[in-house]
Order: structure tokens, then C-alpha cells, then sequence
């Protein structure tokens, strides 16, 4: 398996040049060059599988065997998923009124990030401890991604991150998760911005040549393919676990509902789609909604800025993962994504062409939910269910409720990103009370490790100098 960028002007590479590379040279994004459809005899196997069996099966598909041994892979994957707290890894919760929820945040920071970036750091520290390499890790954050990185990092030498995420704009548990983590190698940015300005500085840094290459560079980010790679598995659970009989032929549909801010996991759900699993996609958004109206409209373009709303990791204007959905939707034409992504970056708007829109609206469903939706959902499932959800996870359960009378013959599951422990002031604007954990707890009385960025400060200068300063030191420690 050999990945290409989605613009078409950067050379091919394996699955290591992926991971260590982030972006390609030409500014794309590495996609794999073909893309398997699975037979149905192949669906029929695979239903029974765990979640941590999935994985397994879909690394051995997209990682060759030559760079990693289906042995050393398989022990990645356990290794990666030994810190969960369910048994299962991630879990089905069946509601009243058909209301399927797959709760993928059963990690260490309860957050569905913790799925592929455990599996990402097994797979950095392979490579790095069988080249002796040092890598540094620079990662922008609305919420979850940072914590998840850093724990998938986390005491490892070979390694150090840089983490930046907009000051007061995330939870507090989202800051404690990652303010708290008090390692040499851990390096917290608190920046006075939202999340688009902060990914500024770092697309900055990722762009100096030089620079990226003698420090190693690399993004945890969902630009990274391995990222994409394992969370294709969540379609594939839900579905198993969702669809109705795979006795029947034509296999059912089943649909699922993505509550989505960069689109990494929406790309998952389009890939695993073009593997040949018979559902149906719906992108959910809060008020930033820019994929929403480029999948409604094809006008993909900012609305300015970003709006603070309680499902505050999807506060994002940039949606970079579109550009992997245009791909993938237009036949691998990277000229024509080239051009949409090249306008869209320079002007803040582009129109899709009509072909393309008419195949994303073709992929995708869509829909848009505000804050007091939001609050009235959590507040709908809780009295019918004494189920709490998190203001994301009730963005696409809110889509549910909505439709629930559409399309009846067809299940449906809605994707839990996060843990509602996280999101305690959304819980309480619900008027609904909150059991939080003895490791959430702790948080509040841990010794906080972070460094201020000012607005008016010049933050690619200043990582750039703190970058150096940690390699220097490095350095001298190997003398």
C-alpha cells in the first residue's frame, strides 16, 4: 500500500512516510492509492470480530506486513488498548425510541481520540526505537486532541510535544487534562485565541523546510492518515452492532451520525463507505457550520469566526478533512483539489463545482444544531433514558429525534465522542447533575505546568525558540 497526496505534487510513500510526515511536501494530505471493497463473505466474518479485532484487521489491510509483522501489529493494538476502562473498548448503549449511542470515550481522557492515538504512539515508538530517532511533536487543539496526544507520548524521551489550545475556550477539564501532565517531555501552550488562529503558527513552522526537517516535526492532528486509518473501525462496530440481520441480500443500510468539527472521522466514515459497508453519513455540526452549508449549498467558506458554543471541540471554521472528502469524491482528481484547497486557503471561500457538490450531497446528510437544542436534547435523553450524554454526543442524537420518523426500517446509530464528565457547565445549563469520577476529581488539586501566549505576541517566534531550546538540551544530555 502506497500514499498519495491529494494534491498530486509530492512523491508517493509507505505507511512510515505517512505517519512521520503529516502534510506532504505539495501542502495535501496522504490518502492511501487504492482502496479495497470487501465482499460480503468478508462482512460476514468480520461481524462477529471485537472493536480491538477490527483494528487489527483494517492495520493489516492499509500497513504492509514488510514494514510491520501481523505479530508486532496485532501487540501494538493490544498494547494500545490495555488502558481502557471497558472491557470491550468501546460500547453499544441501547436506548428507547431506537436510539442507538456508541460511546467511544472509554480511554484515559474519555474522549474518542484516545482510540487512534494510543494506536498512533505504538505505532511512532516502533519506528523511533528501531531508528534511535527524536521526533518533536507540535499539535493545535480545540478540546480533546491534545490530551489524547500527549498521553499517547507521555515519559517516552525519544519524543517531545508541543501542545497549543485556545485559553478558555476549552473545558476545564480539557485544560486540567493536559496542564497536569508534568513530564520533561510535555510542553503546554495556553494561547489568548480560538482553535483556527492557533493551527497559524503551526502550519508556520510545518512550512519552514529547513526548520520541519531538524527538528523532526510531526502532527498528531487528524491530518496524520494513521488517525484516519483507525478510526475507520468505528463504522464497521456501529454497523455490526447495529445493522438488523447480515443474513439478508443486499446487506441492510445503517445509518450514522457524526458529530464532526475538523472531519478526520467523517473521512473515516467515507472511506469504510468506499470499502464496500452498506451506511448512510450524516455530518453534525454545532454553529460552526461550515460543512453543513457546504454539503447543503457547496459553498465551502468561513462565516467569519469562530462562534464559542458548549460543544466546544467542534469550534472549528477550517474543517481541514474536506480536502480528503473532495478526493475521495472526486475520483483522486488532485488538480481539481489543488484548486478548490489553494482558493480556499488564499480567499476564505470557494464554490464546489457542480459535479462534486452533487456527489457530497450524494455522501453526506447534514445538519446544523444550536446551543439551546443542544441542552433541550440532553435534557430529553436524560428523562427518557437516564442516559447523560455530552453536548456533542446530543448534537447527533438531536438529529435522531428529528428524524426519528423518517426512513423507520433503517437503524441508525449516533457516534459519543466524548463523556459528558468533561463538559460539567453544559450539563448544569441542562439542569441536570453530574457523578464525576474520582481521576476527574484529582484533577483540580494537581500541580498545573503551562506557558501564556499572548495575543499580540508572535507565537511561531516564540515555539520556534522553545523548540530549539528542548532539542539544545537534548543535545547535551546525549554528550
Amino acid at each position: 500500500m502506497r500514499y498519495v497526496s491529494s494534491r498530486g505534487g509530492a512523491e508517493s510513500v509507505d505507511f512510515e512516510g505517512a505517519l512521520f510526515s503529516g502534510y506532504a511536501t505539495d501542502g495535501g494530505l496522504f490518502m492511501p492509492d487504492k482502496i479495497p471493497v470487501l465482499d460480503y463473505t468478508t462482512l460476514h466474518k468480520w461481524s462477529t470480530f471485537s472493536y480491538p479485532d477490527l483494528v487489527k484487521q483494517l492495520c493489516s489491510i492499509y500497513i504492509s506486513s514488510e514494514l510491520i509483522p501481523k505479530a508486532d501489529l496485532n501487540d501494538l493494538i493490544d498494547r494500545a488498548f490495555s488502558r481502557f476502562r471497558h472491557k470491550d473498548v468501546v460500547h453499544l448503549s441501547r436506548l428507547k425510541n431506537d436510539l442507538n449511542v456508541l460511546e467511544l470515550w472509554h480511554g484515559v481522557t474519555y474522549a474518542f481520540k484516545d482510540l487512534s492515538l494510543s494506536c498512533t504512539g505504538q505505532f511512532l515508538q516502533y519506528f523511533l526505537k528501531k531508528k534511535k530517532l527524536h521526533i518533536t511533536v507540535l499539535v493545535g487543539t480545540s478540546g480533546d486532541t491534545g490530551s489524547a496526544a500527549i498521553e499517547s507520548v507521555r515519559g517516552e524521551m525519544n519524543v517531545d510535544i508541543f501542545v497549543l489550545l485556545p485559553h478558555g475556550l476549552c473545558s476545564q477539564v480539557q485544560e486540567l487534562q493536559m496542564t497536569t501532565v508534568v513530564e520533561e517531555n510535555v510542553h503546554v501552550f495556553l494561547a489568548e485565541g480560538n482553535s483556527d488562529e492557533i493551527d497559524e503558527p503551526i502550519k508556520e513552522l510545518f512550512a519552514d523546510e529547513d526548520f520541519s526537517r531538524r527538528h523532526n516535526l510531526l502532527s498528531l492532528n487528524s491530518i496524520n492518515w494513521s488517525r484516519i486509518l483507525v478510526q475507520i473501525a468505528h463504522y464497521f462496530y456501529a454497523y455490526f452492532r447495529c445493522v438488523p440481520s447480515m443474513d439478508a441480500t443486499p446487506l441492510p443500510t445503517v445509518e450514522i451520525i457524526v458529530p464532526t468539527g475538523g472531519g478526520g472521522n467523517l473521512t473515516a466514515g467515507c472511506i469504510a463507505k468506499k470499502m464496500g459497508l452498506p451506511i448512510e453519513l450524516v455530518a453534525a455540526v454545532n454553529d460552526n457550520d461550515v460543512i453543513h452549508k457546504t454539503v447543503q449549498h457547496g459553498d465551502f467558506s468561513l462565516s467569519g469566526s469562530v462562534k464559542p458554543t458548549l460543544a466546544s471541540a467542534m469550534d472549528i471554521q477550517e474543517p481541514y478533512n474536506m480536502e480528503r472528502i473532495f478526493w475521495l469524491l472526486s475520483g483522486s482528481d488532485s488538480h481539481l483539489v489543488k484548486h478548490l484547497m489553494e482558493k480556499f486557503y488564499a480567499d476564505k471561500e470557494v464554490k464546489l463545482p457542480g459535479e462534486l457538490h452533487k456527489e457530497l450531497s450524494r455522501a453526506l446528510r447534514s445538519c446544523s444544531v444550536s446551543d439551546e437544542e443542544i441542552v433541550h436534547t440532553m435534557r430529553r435523553c436524560w428523562e427518557e433514558n437516564h442516559y447523560l450524554l455530552c453536548p456533542h454526543t446530543a448534537i447527533a442524537v438531536c438529529y435522531h429525534y428529528k428524524h426519528s420518523s423518517c426512513h423507520p426500517s433503517i437503524s441508525r446509530c449516533c457516534f459519543a465522542p466524548a463523556s459528558p464528565v468533561k463538559f460539567k457547565d453544559a450539563v448544569l445549563k441542562a439542569d441536570l447533575s453530574l457523578e464525576v469520577s474520582s481521576e476527574i476529581s484529582a484533577l483540580e488539586e494537581m500541580e498545573t505546568r503551562s506557558s501564556i501566549l499572548k495575543r499580540d505576541e508572535d507565537w511561531a517566534k516564540i515555539l520556534r525558540h522553545q523548540i530549539e531550546a528542548v532539542a539544545k538540551q537534548r543535545r547535551s544530555m546525549l554528550d
